[in-house]
C-alpha cells in the first residue's frame, strides 16, 4: 500500500504525485506501476502510469474527463491517503547509465513521464551521454516539468514542438512533429518514443524514414 506524500500541479489538468511505498525495491528509468482503486462496494479500477523519476515513486497523471482513475488521483487524493500500487513493471522500455550510446527522446504530451525519468537518471548518475529531447505539446501551458527542463543541463538538448500555439517570437510555426524536426546526424542514437498511439506511430515512421535502425527504436504508447 502506498500513501501520497507530496503533490504539485504540472498543468491545469495534470498533477505530479510522490508516494511513500514501504519496502519499495527500486526501479529503472522507463518502468511503470499499476495503480488500483477500490470503491466501497468492492468495484475496482486499475491503470498503468509511468514513473517520472528514477529514485522515487513519482507519477505524472493527466486527468481524463471520463476516466475512472485519473480524476480521483488529480482532484481527490490528498496527502496521507492510501492507494494500491504494484510494480515496478516492464524491462524493455528502459534506459541504463553507462551504455555509451547517444539518446534521442521523443515525447507527446504526458508521454514525457518515463523520458523524464531517463533524463533525471542521466543527471543523477553523472553520465555524460548526449541526450536530445523533442517534446510535442499543444501549447506552452501544457509542458510538464517546464521549470526543470529550462534549467541548464550539459549534454541535454531540449526542443519543444507546439502544435496549436507558440510563445511570442517562437521560430517554428505551430504544427505536428515532422521530418524537418529530426536531425539526420541523430540516426545512430538509441531512440525512446512515448505518447498517444497515433503520435508514437507517426514518430516511429519518421525515425525510420530518417534512417534510424529499427532495433534501436523503443516505443511506449497509451490511449
Amino acid at each position: 500500500m502506498a500513501r501520497l506524500a507530496e503533490t504539485r500541479r504540472e498543468t491545469e489538468t495534470a498533477r505530479t504525485l510522490l508516494f511513500d511505498v514501504p519496502d519499495w525495491p527500486g526501479h529503472l528509468a522507463g518502468q511503470h506501476v499499476d495503480v488500483r482503486l477500490t470503491a466501497e462496494d468492492g468495484y475496482t479500477a486499475q491503470r498503468s502510469y509511468s514513473l517520472s523519476a528514477p529514485d522515487r515513486v513519482e507519477l505524472a497523471v493527466q486527468r481524463i474527463a471520463d476516466g475512472e482513475v485519473s480524476p480521483y488521483l488529480t482532484d481527490v487524493l490528498g496527502v496521507g491517503d492510501p492507494v494500491e500500487v504494484r510494480g515496478p513493471v516492464g524491462g524493455w522500455f528502459v534506459w541504463r547509465p553507462g551504455t555509451g550510446r547517444p539518446v534521442l527522446l521523443v515525447a507527446g504530451g504526458s508521454g514525457i513521464a518515463p523520458l523524464m525519468a531517463m533524463i533525471r537518471a542521466r543527471r543523477l548518475s553523472g553520465d555524460g551521454t548526449p541526450f536530445t529531447l523533442l517534446y510535442s505539446v499543444r501549447t506552452p501551458s501544457e509542458v510538464y516539468f517546464a521549470e526543470e527542463l529550462r534549467r541548464p543541463d550539459p549534454g541535454l538538448d531540449v526542443t519543444c514542438i507546439y502544435t496549436r500555439g507558440t510563445p511570442d517570437g517562437w521560430p517554428r510555426p505551430p504544427g505536428r512533429l515532422s521530418a524537418a524536426d529530426l536531425d539526420p546526424a541523430d540516426a545512430g542514437r538509441d531512440c525512446f518514443v512515448c505518447g498517444p498511439t497515433g503520435f508514437v506511430e507517426a514518430a516511429a515512421d519518421l525515425l525510420l524514414a530518417r534512417g534510424h535502425d529499427p532495433r534501436r527504436i523503443k516505443t511506449e504508447r497509451f490511449g
